[in-house]
């Protein structure tokens, strides 16, 4: 006896998405390593037998993934990249754009992502990155009591330190990407309704607490603090049920 089940119909692939999986999968499966460079349209057009125009829009469609990207004056094909901030970042863009990630997720991704990286960072950070740390948070401090319009810059540099010291790589890529999908929300957060330095001094002195625990390898107290602080940044954005779950992630 047969179940009954319902099946989408079949739909041809275009040849072109065809070249575009195996190019991708030489790509992350190292087949091809990163800095080196593609054959030429010509020899591709060889190899998959198929039209230039076909082979070009297989590379247009690598160059969107952020997979690859054609550098005018150099022999050969396209050149293959390494992993990008702004390749994950296009794609939550584009998520948010479309419904299919809303601003909470975001948030609560943020939340993990800031209180682990920071707790990491409280406990591996070299002297070297100690030292940038303290750089960076001092330069924020004299921008929030100039109310200087780089201020959110300079926090976005202080947080980038903290992903790189926290000595995970994917919390960097991903934390400037998640970064930058906020950054309107950000800057708008560091202006204030009045256009004053009040918030920015706030979000200074959060980022000193931030750093005095990271300095003195107290990973608990980092976390709380980091998790603390995007919660409260961005948490009034959200609905109260939505404020409720991003609550149980801050602890």
């Amino acid at each position: 006896m047969s179940t009954p089940h319902s099946f989408a119909p079949a739909v041809p692939v275009h040849t072109y998405q065809r070249i575009v999986e195996q190019i991708e999968h030489a790509i992350v499966t190292g087949e091809i390593p990163v800095g080196s460079q593609l054959a030429s349209e010509r020899e591709l057009m060889v190899q998959f037998d198929v039209s230039r125009p076909t082979v070009r829009e297989a590379l247009r469609v690598l160059q969107s993934m952020g997979l690859i990207e054609s550098r005018p004056g150099t022999r050969g094909g396209p050149q293959v990249l390494a992993p990008s901030p702004e390749t994950l970042r296009r794609s939550l863009r584009a998520m948010l754009g479309t419904a299919a990630l809303d601003l909470a997720e975001l948030v609560q991704y943020r939340v993990v992502l800031e209180g682990t990286a920071s707790a990491l960072a409280a406990l591996q950070h070299s002297e070297a990155q100690r030292d940038e740390m303290r750089v960076a948070v001092e330069r924020m401090q004299r921008a929030a009591e100039a109310n200087s319009d780089d201020f959110a810059d300079l926090d976005l540099a202080f947080h980038k330190l903290i992903w790189s010291a926290s000595g995970n790589r994917i919390f960097a890529l991903s934390g400037e990407a998640v970064s930058g999908v906020l950054r309107s929300v950000m800057h708008r957060d560091a202006e204030g309704a009045h256009h004053d330095n009040r918030v920015k001094l706030e979000s200074a002195a959060i980022d000193r607490g931030l750093f005095d625990a990271i300095e003195r390898r107290d990973a608990t107290e980092a976390g709380s603090i980091a998790r603390k602080a995007v919660a409260n940044r961005f948490g009034p954005l959200l609905e109260p049920e939505q404020q409720a779950a991003l609550a149980l992630l801050v602890g």
